[in-house]
């Protein structure tokens, strides 16, 4: 699956595209990964761990993981998966949200909003039922980004709980 944009601005002619991520981007994702990680208070940026965790994201069914794609260099320059649960309360499968990042220097020319779309296309093919996410309260801009894109805030707090 793959998807081109080009940016709108006339002085930036960047063009991108947008697909599925294969094993060899891992280190790419790892090195985005800690851009987000050093954003948000909860995570701790560790190369191993995120390098296990996408492996295992790109092993399943039940998951998506998309690259942002320079296409003059071939640099990734963003990424996002969701992966499925079941909820009991939609009754059925529903998507979470992950690790949307986009490189500072190619924020603002519609990455993440074409990143998103790729999400909602995957959830739509497979019927789910609804898309949530978790993300750090004290980003505000994604919080903007994620509410200009329709996403509500919710009544529920996010817990965890350190298991073995």
């Amino acid at each position: 699956m793959l998807q081109t944009l080009q940016n709108t601005n006339p002085f930036n002619t960047t063009m991108i595209a947008i697909r599925l991520v294969q094993p060899a981007d891992i280190p790419h994702l790892v090195t985005l990964l800690n851009a987000l990680f050093t954003l948000e208070s909860d995570f701790v940026v560790d190369a191993d761990k995120q390098t296990r965790g996408l492996k295992l994201l790109l092993e399943t069914d039940t998951a998506g993981v998309w690259a942002a794609e320079e296409l003059e260099t071939l640099q990734v320059v963003g990424m996002c998966s969701v992966q499925t649960l079941i909820s009991t309360a939609e009754g059925g499968r529903v998507g979470l949200l992950e690790d949307l990042i986009v490189a500072t220097a190619f924020r603002q020319q519609g990455i993440a909003t074409q990143l998103l779309a790729q999400v909602n296309q995957w959830a739509e093919e497979r019927g789910l039922t609804r898309l949530q996410l978790l993300a750090d309260k004290h980003n505000q801009l994604a919080l903007d980004f994620y509410a200009r894109k329709g996403w509500q805030v919710t009544q529920l707090i996010n817990l965890k709980l350190k298991c073995l």
